[in-house]
């Protein structure tokens, strides 16, 4: 490997340069050296090309994840974590100096600077914090049938639920929901429904159903229903200008990586189908972390893994970066890393043969460096250094550079019990999305429309003669849809009948803006 310190210099001031804005990730070191002025900058510009941050336990990762998120808060860029450890939101308290830290930062010529960050604490589960949810209708046909991993005979049916609520104006907003639809199509509604829609098949209906209630179990019935989330409330700045840093706590959510991926989707969909488009601008909108990525790709079908993919291709164009945190970059499939604009590579473990092929293939994803042998760089690196790429104002990969990282400006802990609810309580969004809302929907409009059929006597000639006007039942709807409460439905029902405009990508058109 070559070893001259000045070229080396030289080459970094140049690759890593920027005409615009940007953040400073570290500082570049040679031989274990630590080379003045060989800063490693991340233009604010690419930010929207996604990125990568990988290495083995205790490397730093989560570290580096938080360094990011400062940086970008300060540029007043607001950013979404995905919080699987529980470890990120120290973030919201000010951090503590110490000799080491002081060091390491005069070594990159940024002083250290301890400081807080807003944020808000954000939960799909029982965790404490401002509750996540949607609902079914929002995902639509094609989405829920990929989250659920059905076949094109199973996704059928799901397509027809969709298209009877929409035509009989039936609110399909949670599980229960759902599952009423499904009971009805096979039972009582059996007969109407394979007139005017075609045969049922009930052992598709059992498979759905069975698919359900294993999303269920996994607490899925939490996170469907209303008021649904607006994304327009992740892209908020404090008073001071600084970005807002929301940390989505998902610690107890760590073996349940089917409702994991199904938010992530969801989330993905709505910021897709939400945001306008404004193709490459001089900073992101917003920028995505989620830790333990491998949660959303080891348990996708598919289906979901190609929905997965199609959206991260096309959400740059809204200002939105995405970045996959995760212990190996094997963990992420082929044909979304080949996506990821800026690398951070942590140190790897060569502990068995497989590791040492994973290192191998790993180091393969990065430019060839004559200054580094990579496969020996990746497994000799110490805590709080990464080798590191970025993708130039150019749209080109900057040279391979082994980083001194940065250290976090708050606090590399958690926060106490007390100072989250601090600021959970401090939320001006805790009274918007915490009360839970349970309107007049499908479920409800079907069991009391049914429970009134069967109280209703017989007439006489209908018993003489079968009749062919099914009026009564026909009245006993339109009573039911005019009533008080059934008029709350509307603003579901607009969302419903302008789905179809995203159903190729799945994604459907918020109607959440008007809402209130």
């Amino acid at each position: 490997m070559a070893n001259n310190s000045q070229a080396f210099i030289n080459e970094i001031q140049t690759k890593y340069a920027t005409t615009g804005d940007f953040i400073v990730l570290g500082n570049a070191l040679l031989n274990g050296e630590n080379q003045p002025n060989a800063t490693i900058k991340l233009p604010l510009k690419t930010l929207n090309r996604h990125g990568m941050i990988a290495g083995a336990t205790g490397t730093g990762k989560t570290k580096t994840l938080q360094t990011i998120a400062e940086s970008l808060s300060l540029k007043g860029i607001p950013t979404l974590l995905m919080d699987i450890k529980g470890d990120l939101s120290g973030i919201g308290a000010s951090g503590t100096t110490n000799s080491k830290i002081e060091e390491r930062q005069a070594k990159i010529g940024i002083p250290y600077e301890p400081q807080s960050f807003p944020v808000e604490l954000y939960s799909i589960s029982k965790e404490k914090g401002i509750r996540l949810r949607a609902t079914i209708s929002e995902f639509g046909p094609v989405l829920f049938s990929k989250i659920l991993g059905l076949n094109d005979t199973q996704s059928g049916i799901v397509s027809l639920i969709f298209k009877y609520c929409d035509d009989e104006r039936l609110p399909l907003l949670d599980l229960s929901d759902f599952k009423r639809l499904l009971q009805f199509i096979t039972n009582e509604g059996k007969a109407n429904i394979e007139k005017e829609y075609g045969k049922i098949s009930s052992t598709s209906t059992s498979t759905i159903l069975r698919k359900v209630i294993e999303l269920e179990q996994q607490g899925a019935d939490l996170f469907f229903g209303e008021y649904s989330f607006e994304v327009d409330d992740l892209v908020r700045k404090d008073k001071n200008g600084k970005g807002y840093v929301s940390i989505m706590k998902v610690t107890d959510i760590q073996d349940r990586p089917k409702l994991f991926s199904t938010f992530m989707l969801s989330l993905l969909s709505e910021i897709y189908s939400t945001f306008p488009e404004v193709g490459d601008q001089e900073k992101p909108k917003l920028v995505l972390f989620i830790d333990e990525s491998h949660l959303i790709f080891n348990e996708a079908s598919d289906a979901l893994l190609n929905q997965i993919e199609t959206i991260i291709k096309l959400i740059r164009s809204k200002g939105v970066g995405i970045f996959f945190c995760t212990q190996n970059p094997m963990d992420i499939p082929a044909s979304i890393l080949g996506q990821l604009g800026l690398k951070v590579q942590h140190a790897l473990r060569a502990f068995t043969a497989a590791d040492r092929k994973q290192i191998k293939q790993t180091s393969e994803n990065y430019p060839f460096s004559v200054y580094y042998d990579t496969e020996t760089l990746l497994t000799s690196m110490g805590i709080g250094e990464a080798a590191i790429t970025v993708l130039t104002e150019k749209g080109t990969p900057a040279p391979l550079a082994h980083t001194l990282l940065c250290a976090p400006r708050s606090r590399m802990d958690i926060l106490t019990e007390s100072e989250i609810d601090s600021i959970i309580s401090n939320s001006q969004l805790v009274s918007k999305y915490n009360k839970e809302v349970d309107r007049e929907s499908a479920y409800e409009i079907l069991n009391e429309k049914y429970a009134i059929k069967e109280k209703e006597p017989e007439p006489e000639e209908t018993k003489a003669a079968p009749r062919k006007s099914s009026r009564p039942e026909k009245s006993t709807f339109e009573e039911a849809i005019n009533s008080p409460i059934a008029k709350q439905v509307g603003r579901t029902l607009v969302h419903e009948i302008v789905r179809g405009i995203f159903g190729v990508l799945g994604v459907n058109t918020s109607q959440r803006k008007r809402r209130r």
